[in-house]
Formats: C-alpha cells, sequence, structure tokens
C-alpha cells in the first residue's frame, strides 16, 4: 500500500540568499533541485517498493543508508524510486540484473560528478580568484541544467553509436551468444611507463597536467581510430574494437602520438582478440587477461599481440609482426606473442 505526499515544499529564490551564511544541507537542497522532504520508510511507502531490496539498491547506487527519522530524500528521489517500481515490473524482474545496473550507473556517475565540481572549481579559480569548495557547489547548482542538458545529448549520442554497433553485431551472432553479451572483440590496454616513479619527481599540476593529457589523447586518438574507451584507471588505459586492424591501428597510433608529448612518459601496449563477455560498460574474459599481461610484458614504446591477433593481421600490408620469445608471465606459463609495428618501420 503506498502512501500519498502532500504538497511540494518550494525552495527560495537564489536571488534572496547570502550563500555565506547558507548550511551544507540548503546548500545540496539547490543541487538536487527540491528540498530534503521524506524519511526512508515514506520514500519507500509512497513508492511502493521493497524495503530491504531499496535499502540494497540505494548502496548498490554508492551511498550510505540514512537514519529511519531523517528526511534527506527529495521529490526527485520519490519520482526515480516510482521509476524502479515500474521498471522492476515491467523490465528488470532479476534482482541480481537491478543492482548490477545500479553499480554500473553509479561508478560512471559518481566520477563525473567528482570531475565536474573539480573542473567547475579550476574554472572559476582562474577568473575570480581562490575559491571554496562550497563556492565551487553553488557554481554547480547555477550551471547543473546546462551541465544537464548536455549530459543527455552525449548520452542519446552513445546510445545510438553502442545500438548500431550491437545490431551489426547480432547479424554475425548467434542468438545464444547475443542473450550471453558475448561478443568477438579485440582489447587493448596502453600503459605508461614508469608511473609511479615519474609522479615522484613532479608537482601536483605537473601531475595533474600529465593526467589530463593521457586522456586527452587516449580518448582522441581512440575515438578516431573506430574504438571506444572502456575505462581509465589511473596511468592506463582500457579500449576494445570491433575488428582488429583498428585495434592495431590505435595501438600504434597511441604510440607515436605520445612520442610527440613531452608531459607523457612512453607507453607500453598489449593486444588481444578473441570471445570477451561484455557486460554493464565492462568486459571481462581471458582475452582481456592476455591484452593485460601482453602490456605488462612489454617493453617502453612496444606493442605486443597474441596469436589470434597475429592470425588476423599477418596478410596486412600495414602491418609488421616479428615473433618474440615464448613468454612466461603470472596465469600463462608458455603465451606466444608478436610484436607489432608499422609497414614503414621494416
Amino acid at each position: 500500500m503506498t502512501s500519498e505526499p502532500g504538497p511540494p515544499r518550494p525552495l527560495p529564490d537564489p536571488a534572496s540568499i547570502d550563500w555565506s551564511e547558507i548550511d551544507d544541507g540548503a546548500l545540496d537542497e539547490f543541487i538536487l533541485g527540491a528540498p530534503r522532504e521524506f524519511t526512508r520508510d515514506e520514500l519507500v511507502a509512497a513508492a511502493g517498493l521493497d524495503p530491504e531490496e531499496s535499502g540494497r539498491l540505494w548502496r548498490a547506487l554508492g551511498f550510505a543508508d540514512s537514519d529511519p527519522e531523517d528526511r534527506v530524500y527529495t521529490r526527485a528521489d520519490l519520482e526515480a524510486a516510482s521509476t524502479v517500481a515500474r521498471l522492476t515490473r515491467d523490465w528488470l524482474p532479476d534482482k541480481n540484473a537491478r543492482e548490477a545496473v545500479a553499480r554500473a550507473v553509479a561508478q560512471s556517475l559518481s566520477r563525473l560528478a567528482e570531475w565536474q565540481i573539480g573542473m567547475l572549481a579550476q574554472v572559476a579559480a582562474a577568473h575570480i580568484g581562490e575559491l571554496t569548495p562550497r563556492d565551487a557547489a553553488r557554481l554547480a547548482a547555477d550551471v547543473l541544467p546546462e551541465l544537464e542538458s548536455l549530459q543527455s545529448y552525449v548520452w542519446r549520442r552513445h546510445l545510438a553509436a553502442t545500438a548500431s554497433r550491437w545490431v551489426a553485431g547480432a547479424q554475425r551472432m548467434d542468438a545464444a551468444d547475443i542473450a550471453a553479451d558475448t561478443w568477438p572483440l579485440s582489447v587493448g590496454f596502453a600503459d605508461m611507463v614508469g608511473f609511479t616513479r615519474t609522479t615522484r619527481r613532479r608537482s601536483m599540476d605537473e601531475l595533474g597536467e600529465m593526467i589530463e593529457r593521457f586522456g586527452s589523447v587516449t580518448t582522441e586518438v581512440i575515438a578516431n581510430g573506430r574504438g571506444r574507451v572502456i575505462k581509465t584507471v589511473g596511468d592506463e588505459v582500457l579500449y576494445v574494437t570491433e575488428h582488429p586492424a583498428d585495434a592495431a591501428a590505435i595501438a600504434l597510433g597511441l604510440r607515436d602520438r605520445v612520442r610527440t608529448e613531452p608531459a607523457l612518459p612512453q607507453l607500453r601496449i598489449g593486444l588481444a582478440h578473441g570471445m570477451v563477455l561484455a557486460r554493464y560498460g565492462d568486459v571481462y574474459g581471458e582475452v582481456v587477461n592476455v591484452a593485460a599481461r601482453l602490456t605488462s610484458e612489454a617493453r617502453p614504446d612496444t606493442v605486443l599481440v597474441d596469436k589470434e591477433m597475429f592470425e588476423s593481421l599477418r596478410d596486412d600490408p600495414r602491418f609488421d609482426l616479428r615473433r618474440i620469445a615464448t613468454l612466461h608471465t603470472r596465469g600463462y606459463s608458455h603465451l606466444r606473442a608478436w610484436a607489432l609495428r608499422g609497414a614503414r618501420e621494416r
């Protein structure tokens, strides 16, 4: 049985607020776009959710449990909870799938939120001087509608691109493979050499510049090469492509581009191809593990590929492949590998 909430409590006019005096609770109400009105039990009852599962989903989204008597939830939370109830009924009956979706969304958006607040602080500080965390949060609230609109646009563009890839892949795959989210993909890891040692020699500003350039360069080269970034973890980027030749061209493009970037150390890159479990925005399986092991064994400024990549690229005139000694690395005692170069490097 659900209960109907009363009329909404409006937020005060931002122009009438003394932001220097506002407390943290009132500040985040402006970022959330609505006042905090409901306790946890009131929200769950109004949305018609199961109390135990709603708690698991909330934690899967990356938020701590609230005290039962605290009024920390807004009308936006109620609307989202009602949407979850509808999705549960109509589209996601498997509770494990619901929690996995929640985790995947939370991991992406929490990183985005951290980056946006930091970015806004840097931009504003460049124009108005030193910026406090409260100033940054206020600025975020002011530009939130624009950011929200832009995020929706970018999301739809990525959704369209992903749907096109899925349809194209489905035409080549059996129904059983589609249901299992298993696809033939080329997986690439690119790792900055000596990152830990480099960080000890650089200031925080220099480290920030290096990370920013690494993200900018890898995103640009991978996108231009018809690949997609799966994730960036510190000094390493993981990407995938539909075709081995695209992955190889991206790897050589990353290597060559980084050579021209004074702020970046050399890369070592590993590539592998085969069936990959692609789920919730990440990739899993032996192919991913092999690519990671090849990266760890590669010398600086070098690209290593596995046997499947070699078989796909051996007759492509754009590439030169040289067999290297069998690798003995963690989990793989006899890993065959080839060094990849461009044809002009022969």
